[in-house]
C-alpha cells in the first residue's frame, strides 16, 4: 500500500510538471488538492511608445516617429483541474484575450469557396487546454485532448511569473505561435533519478496551416484553430526533453515536424498547386535559478520547404480571407535571446528586503532569415532588441513589472523603436478541495 502511494505521488509530480497553472515554473507536487481546483492567471500592461503603427509601408526611413500610448489586458485565463480518480484527471483552461471574442470565420463552399466573417469584438476567447490524463507510471503517462505544444522556452512555461518583461519574449512570439495549443495525443513522464533526471513529452497533434504563414510572423499565426474544425490531413509530431538533474537548472530541447503544411490549407485544390511543404522547427533553451540570480536563454530555428510556391499561392488569396497575405514566406526563420535577473533579497541576505529583480534581456529575431529566389527578403523584419527593467514580487504569485525596450531594425538602417511599459501579473489557484 505504501509503495502504491509513493508511486502515485511520483506520477502526480510528473503530471503537474506540465500542468496548466503553477506556483513557480510549472512545477507542483500535486498535493494541493484532492478532488478539484480552480485558478488562473492574468496580465495588465500599459505601453508608452515613440513609434507609429506601421513599420512596413510608412516612410522610407522606417516606422514614423509618432508618439502613441496603449493600455490593455493581454490575457485573463481561468483554469480547472478535476480528479475523477487519483489516476484519471481532467484539465482545462479558457483564455480571454484583449477583453473578449473577436472574428468568426466560415468557408462558404456554396459560394465559390469565399470566406465570410462576423466581427464581434476586438479580442478573443479561446479554449487553451482541455484534456484527460491517465497516470500509469512515473516513466509513462497518457494525455489526450487540447494540449500545449511545448516548442521553445515560453510555450512550455508561459505563465507571466516565468519571464521578466511586461510582455512575453518577442522573438518567440513572432516566429512561432504563442501559448501554442493543438488537439492530439501526448505521452509524458520522468526518466532516471538524481543527477540523471529527465522529463520528456512526445505527441501527435494537428499540424499548422500553410495559408497562414507570412512575412512578418512566419509560423506565428499558423494555428489551424481559426475554424470550428482543425485540418488533420497532415498531423505534426512533437518531442521535448528537459534535463532536471541539477537543483535550479533546467536544460531543454524540442523538435516539431509536419510533413506538409500545404495539406492543411483550407482549400485542397490549392495544395495541388503548392506541392509538399514540410516544416521543421528545432529549439534549445535553458533556465538556472538560485537565491541570487535567474537566467533564461533560448534559440529557435525553423525551416519550411517549398516556401516560394507557398508564397505565390498565399499572395493570390482574396482580401476576404482571414490571412494577412504579407509575402514572401521565408524558407528559414530564426530567433534567439537571453535574460538575466538579480534577486536583491538574496544578494543582500535579508528577508526584510523586498523580492526585487532588476533584469536585462537581449533578443534577435528574423522571420525572413532566408528567402528563396525570385523572392527578396524584407530587411525591416530583422530586429535586435534590448529590454531592461525591474520586477517586484509583492507576493510569490503577484508581480509588478516595469521595463524599457529599444529595437534596432536591420542593423540601424531604419528608425529605432523605443517604448516604456508598466504592468501587473498574477498566477495561482483560488479554490481547491
Amino acid at each position: 500500500m505504501k509503495g502504491q502511494k509513493k508511486l502515485l505521488t511520483v506520477a502526480l509530480a510528473a503530471l503537474t510538471a506540465f500542468s496548466s497553472v503553477s506556483a513557480q515554473d510549472g512545477k507542483d507536487d500535486g498535493s494541493s488538492y484532492k478532488k478539484f481546483r480552480v485558478g488562473g492567471y492574468g496580465e495588465m500592461v500599459a505601453n508608452f511608445k515613440n513609434y507609429g503603427i506601421n513599420r512596413y509601408y510608412g516612410a522610407p526611413e522606417g516606422n514614423p516617429k509618432t508618439r502613441r500610448n496603449t493600455i490593455s489586458i493581454p490575457r485573463f485565463v481561468l483554469a480547472f483541474d478535476y480528479k475523477f480518480t487519483p489516476k484519471w484527471i481532467l484539465g482545462a483552461e479558457i483564455e480571454f484575450e484583449s477583453g473578449g471574442t473577436g472574428v468568426a470565420y466560415e468557408l462558404e463552399n456554396s459560394e465559390n469557396g469565399e470566406y465570410e466573417t462576423e466581427v464581434e469584438k476586438g479580442g478573443e476567447v479561446a479554449l487553451e487546454q482541455f484534456h484527460i490524463t491517465r497516470l500509469i507510471l512515473p516513466e509513462i503517462n497518457v494525455r489526450v485532448g487540447h494540449i500545449i505544444v511545448p516548442v521553445g522556452l515560453t510555450n512550455a512555461h508561459h505563465e507571466p511569473i516565468n519571464f521578466f518583461g511586461t510582455s512575453r519574449p518577442e522573438g518567440e512570439t513572432k516566429i512561432i505561435p504563442s501559448t501554442w495549443h493543438e488537439t492530439g495525443l501526448e505521452l509524458f513522464g520522468t526518466l532516471g533519478k538524481g543527477w540523471a533526471t529527465f522529463d520528456y513529452q512526445a505527441m501527435v497533434v494537428a499540424g499548422l496551416n500553410g495559408n497562414a504563414f507570412n512575412r512578418t510572423n512566419w509560423a506565428g499565426e499558423a494555428k489551424t484553430s481559426i475554424f470550428e474544425e482543425d485540418n488533420f490531413t497532415s498531423p505534426a509530431y512533437v518531442a521535448r526533453i528537459d534535463y532536471r538533474g541539477v537543483p535550479g537548472l533546467r536544460v531543454g530541447a524540442s523538435w516539431y515536424f509536419c510533413n506538409d503544411v500545404g495539406a492543411n490549407t483550407d482549400k485542397p485544390e490549392y495544395n495541388k498547386l503548392i506541392g509538399k511543404s514540410p516544416l521543421r522547427i528545432y529549439t534549445v533553451d535553458a533556465q538556472y535559478t538560485d537565491r541570487y540570480v535567474t537566467f533564461r536563454g533560448n534559440c529557435i530555428f525553423g525551416n519550411l520547404g517549398n516556401s516560394a510556391k507557398l508564397t505565390r499561392q498565399n499572395q493570390s488569396y482574396t482580401a476576404t480571407s482571414p490571412y494577412s497575405r504579407t509575402v514572401p514566406v521565408a524558407k528559414r526563420a530564426v530567433s534567439y535571446g537571453a535574460e538575466l535577473g538579480l534577486n536583491l533579497q538574496g544578494i543582500f541576505g535579508t528577508p526584510k528586503c523586498p523580492v526585487i529583480y532588476p533584469f536585462a534581456r537581449y533578443e534577435y529575431y528574423n522571420p525572413q532569415e532566408e528567402v528563396v529566389s525570385p523572392n527578396v527578403a524584407f530587411p525591416r523584419e530583422k530586429v535586435s532588441m534590448w529590454t531592461a527593467g525591474i520586477n517586484w514580487k509583492a507576493l510569490p504569485n503577484l508581480v509588478f513589472k516595469a521595463d524599457y525596450t529599444t529595437r534596432r531594425i536591420d542593423n540601424g538602417n531604419f528608425n529605432n523603436e523605443n517604448e516604456f511599459a508598466i504592468g501587473v501579473a498574477y498566477v495561482g489557484w483560488f479554490w481547491s478541495k
